[in-house]
């Protein structure tokens, strides 16, 4: 089973009596919980801002895997929110490892086991590259940060991959993301694609059905209507397929 580094991946440390209860209050997840757990920090309206997977450090603090270009501002955005708890913000040495090939292990993702494991470390014995772990995540259809950007927090099938508990009690952006999940339709979703066409927005016929947001060779991550879903698609002048991943729900 291949193993690799996310050097895409950074770690911030949230430590102090408080810090549980912090976050608690701010993300789409339970931290209260068992960890780890698959989480967002949305904007009032709903929209994503950080995703992240939040990790147990020894029952003294909480860990948050989050991408590496988003850490700082993550951790501003957290400190303003802080005002007076009892918490502090920094960032950690460790890493992020990943392992697939195998649904099994101690440390299953928390988004799904199809995955492989994920973990946090100084140091692992490897024999991939977090390009090789984009493509395994990219042919599973599970977005990345960066193709999140800006999108409501379900349409990026937050809900399936386990990244939101509708029963935890406030949190910023609750009540749109509440709201759509109680009328039960999204019209937009990532999804996962395979298509060659190098430019464009993906169509179905003359109408815009939606635009590809990350590829890796062949395969991508799409951002589509979903009315469009079963229709014949194409980007300029090749296919588009949708390739439903085994996860999510038809």
């Amino acid at each position: 089973m291949p193993i690799a580094r996310l050097d895409d991946r950074a770690v911030l440390r949230i430590a102090g009596a408080e810090a549980r209860e912090f976050l608690q209050g701010l993300l789409t997840n339970d931290v209260n919980g068992p960890l780890p757990v698959y989480a967002g920090l949305l904007s009032a309206q709903g929209k994503t801002m950080f995703d992240m997977i939040v990790h147990d450090d020894d029952g003294e603090a909480v860990l948050i895997d989050v991408a590496a270009a988003q850490s700082e501002a993550l951790a501003r955005r957290l400190s303003m929110y802080k005002l007076r708890r009892a918490v502090t913000i920094e960032p950690s040495d460790l890493k992020v490892f990943a392992r697939w090939g195998d649904s099994g292990g101690e440390t299953v993702d928390p988004r799904t086991p199809l995955l492989g494991e994920r973990w946090l470390a100084r140091d692992a014995d490897t024999d991939a590259t977090a390009t090789d772990y984009a493509r395994h995540r990219m042919a599973l259809g599970v977005p990345d940060s960066a193709e999140m950007s800006d999108l409501l927090w379900l349409e990026t099938n937050a809900d399936e991959l386990h990244g939101v508990s509708f029963t935890k009690g406030c949190y910023v952006g609750q009540e749109n993301t509440a709201r759509m999940h109680h009328r039960d339709k999204l019209r937009r979703r990532l999804m996962p694609v395979r298509t060659t066409g190098s430019e464009g927005a993906i169509m179905a016929g003359d109408r815009e059905a939606g635009d590809l947001r990350a590829g890796s060779g062949d395969l991508g991550i799409a951002y589509l209507r979903m009315e469009h879903a079963g229709s014949a698609l194409t980007r300029g002048t090749q296919p588009v397929e949708i390739l439903w991943p085994e996860w999510l729900p038809r």
